[in-house]
């Protein structure tokens, strides 16, 4: 009988040849057990990081960390749960708009999420900013939420998909986070064990993303899509454009008091026109509507007519918060700082003169200036300098804290005219944040036409 090395299946990886199954199966076990050390674990990840994975060994790779450990039991749900996952950005509350929206239609949405990491806190962290909000109901709890009012969220359980937590903590300190197939992986991975009948993906884009362009952005796209429908589940995928925040607030209160705001039809057009065209896909998926189109409209009545509010409030409600902050969002907890940050007429970092990044202009003749850009990337940051993000799993964040933009690209900007609020409960933090959040902001004397958010769908 052959025993397989994890020596001879680093060195079999390193030169490109293809894992089988049970090879990907034993470093997935041996990994999550122990046997296999963090160092051996470290040079397999990052001989995937150079010569990549067939999409046959990134399924059997996912399958391994899926079946690591429990897999939540969604049998138990009337109708077909779909799932939503987002690939993340700055601004990201897309979740807490589409699920009540969803729900409102008659779709059950039973859907598990993990805290953030960076820039914000994840869904779980936004919906703890309704206080007395439990993340954690029992699976008995959460499938009676779900039968009963339609909806029902908790935070990821450590005994779901183990070996990816494992491992992903292993490539967060390696340099191998940025793989397409371990991203792949990882992501499905969780999904598959969370028990959904269908997935829709949101693969973000952009200075604001995780994925910096549009191609690798389909490539992961494609990977996860192939993956998902290897198992049988119901998929399809948005490419959506996260070079800038995405709405205007960013930080886990002002975000979540945005999402509210979404639902009584006060919500930014970029953020809806997402949860529109995500909770569409669900609807389909689901086999509610026929077309996207009956989906949307669909959607857009849950709005005019107020039900997806009350869907809201009324599983706020359930899951132990206090739902008179969905009526009245001045309820949500405020930082004890609100500094406002003007546009002084200096040029900044990101200044240009039309498109031309390389021109030196001071804009004294110009008759109309115009917000350019906003680096999403350099916003989500400095809401992480002010606390609003972790840089480990089991660090607290300030839900409290976070930048708010007054002016959107495209936007036009006079001088004194206010570019963004920040957030605060710390004098020091507050002054490290004014200096990104001034350098954020690109100016021309060109009108910056307006990017659509949704890049492409693929079904």
């Amino acid at each position: 009988m052959y025993f397989m090395t994890m020596y001879e299946l680093i060195d079999k990886k390193k030169e490109g040849k293809e894992l089988t199954k049970n090879e990907l199966y034993y470093i997935v076990k041996g990994y999550t057990d122990g046997s296999i050390p963090d160092y051996q674990m470290s040079a397999f990840l990052m001989a995937v990081c150079f010569v990549g994975m067939t999409r046959e060994e990134t399924y059997y790779f996912t399958m391994a960390m899926k079946e690591s450990g429990d897999e939540l039991d969604l049998s138990g749900v009337k109708g077909m749960v779909v799932d939503k996952h987002s690939t993340g950005g700055v601004g990201d509350k897309v979740s807490l708009v589409m699920g009540p929206m969803v729900a409102a239609c008659g779709v059950p949405v039973a859907k598990m999420s993990g805290r953030g990491l960076g820039h914000t806190g994840g869904t779980i962290d936004k919906l703890e900013s309704f206080s007395g909000f439990n993340v954690s109901p029992t699976e008995k709890e959460f499938i009676r939420n779900v039968n009963e009012i339609g909806i029902s969220w908790a935070g990821q359980t450590v005994s779901l998909a183990p070996a990816d937590k494992k491992i992903y903590a292993l490539r967060d300190v390696t340099a191998t986070v940025d793989s397409i197939p371990l991203i792949a992986s990882s992501i499905m991975s969780k999904k598959l064990a969370s028990g959904a009948g269908g997935i829709v993906l949101d693969i973000t884009y952009g200075s604001g993303a995780f994925m910096k362009n549009t191609d690798d952005a389909v490539e992961l796209a494609e990977l996860m899509l192939d993956i998902g429908r290897k198992e049988g589940r119901k998929m399809s995928a948005a490419i959506t454009d996260m070079n800038e925040p995405l709405g205007y607030a960013v930080g886990n209160s002002i975000e979540a008091a945005e999402a509210v705001e979404c639902l009584k039809g006060n919500g930014p057009e970029d953020v809806m026109e997402v949860a529109y065209t995500l909770g569409s896909h669900m609807l389909v998926l689901n086999g509610k509507c026929r077309e996207l189109s009956q989906a949307r409209q669909m959607l857009e009545e849950t709005i005019s007519s107020g039900t997806a509010l009350k869907k809201m409030a009324q599983w706020i409600e359930r899951q132990g918060g206090n739902k008179a902050m969905v009526y009245d969002t001045i309820l949500f907890k405020k930082a004890e700082i609100e500094r406002v940050i003007k546009y002084t007429g200096e040029n900044p970092a990101f200044l240009t003169k039309g498109n031309n990044p390389e021109a030196s202009y001071t804009f004294e003749k110009a008759s109309q200036l115009y917000v350019s850009s906003i680096n999403g990337k350099a916003i989500g940051n400095a809401v992480q300098i002010l606390g609003g993000g972790r840089a480990a799993k089991d660090e607290k964040i300030d839900l409290s804290v976070g930048v708010r933009l007054l002016k959107k690209t495209g936007d036009i900007i006079k001088k004194q005219e206010a570019l963004a609020i920040i957030y605060a409960n710390n004098e020091e933090k507050c002054n490290l944040a004014e200096e990104i959040v001034r350098e954020t902001f690109g100016i021309s004397d060109k009108k910056i036409q307006k990017r659509n958010k949704i890049f492409r769908e693929i079904f």
